[in-house]
């Protein structure tokens, strides 16, 4: 080696690269313990759920597909403004169509474990949807459902009755709101744990029935129109007393089960009757 060289330091050698100190030797904490586990945003996020309404802005607790990120947390607001503030009720309606297709599915296929699909993540934009839909087609297929049955015998005294629709409207949201509502505090009362917006949701969704079922019941067969509402109403009924029961944790509620189920095969009764008569 030439002496020039020789005799300069060796961090002159080494060039850009920097020496190691005892501070770069400390370990690196890892970003995340328990990799794959959910962070503490998560928890808290899916937390506010079983409160409402949800803390405004961000996703405030609500709806949120698994593994976004918690953008936007905040503490929630736990005072009367947040009932009258329509940010709280946005994240409810912050939901994937997919999930909203699945959970259509599963509401006509009461097996498939519904109340665990909306346990963390409640929704009301399916509600609200499926309630504002099955108004319509209550009020126009019954008014043509009258139509078919009177044509046999004289088409002079048929007229479409706008009332159906004022009709279809106050019973389909006044059910969908205060019958939840009720067992909601009837469930409190006997010392259960229920979630008012997961009751509406489920709700919600077991009025997603009857809206195959009104097109159904445009066949001029009176008969059929009875086989057909009863199906639709047991059916309904067993997914609400199947859900109720899954989320009374073991306690014994039976009765206020079978008092939602039959009041669900009432209103089956009542579409029947009061539209398809």
């Amino acid at each position: 080696m030439d002496e020039g060289y020789a005799n300069l330091p060796t961090s002159h050698l080494l060039g850009s690269v920097p020496a190691v100190t005892q501070d770069d030797r400390k370990p690196v904490a890892p970003a995340a313990q328990g990799y794959g586990m959910p962070s503490a945003q998560d928890a808290g996020a899916t937390s506010r759920l079983q409160e409402f309404p949800p803390a405004p802005g961000g996703n405030g607790g609500g709806y949120r597909p698994s593994g976004a990120p918690a953008d936007g947390d905040v503490e929630n607001q736990a005072n009367w403004k947040g009932y009258f503030n329509v940010a709280s009720y946005a994240p409810y309606f912050n939901v994937d169509t997919d999930v909203v297709v699945d959970r259509l599915i599963s509401s006509v296929y009461p097996m498939d474990g519904f109340y665990r699909k909306i346990d963390a993540n409640p929704d009301m934009y399916g509600p609200v949807w499926i309630t504002t839909t099955l108004i319509f087609m209550l009020a126009a297929f019954g008014n043509f459902a009258t139509y078919l049955m009177q044509k046999k015998k004289d088409l002079d005294i048929w007229n479409f009755d706008v009332g159906y629709f004022n009709w279809a409207a106050s019973v389909m949201y006044g059910y969908a709101i205060i019958v939840p509502a009720m067992f909601f505090f009837l469930f409190q009362y006997f010392g259960s744990r229920p979630s008012l917006v997961r009751f509406w949701c489920m709700w919600g969704y077991s009025l997603f029935f009857f809206i195959p079922t009104s097109v159904l019941l445009l066949i001029p067969v009176e008969f059929l129109r009875w086989v057909i509402i009863a199906l639709a109403g047991g059916a309904s009924s067993w997914f609400i007393a199947s859900n109720l029961k899954e989320c009374t944790e073991g306690a014994d509620l039976m009765v206020l089960i079978a008092s939602a189920a039959v009041l669900q095969f009432a209103l089956a009764l009542f579409i029947k009757v009061f539209f398809f008569a």
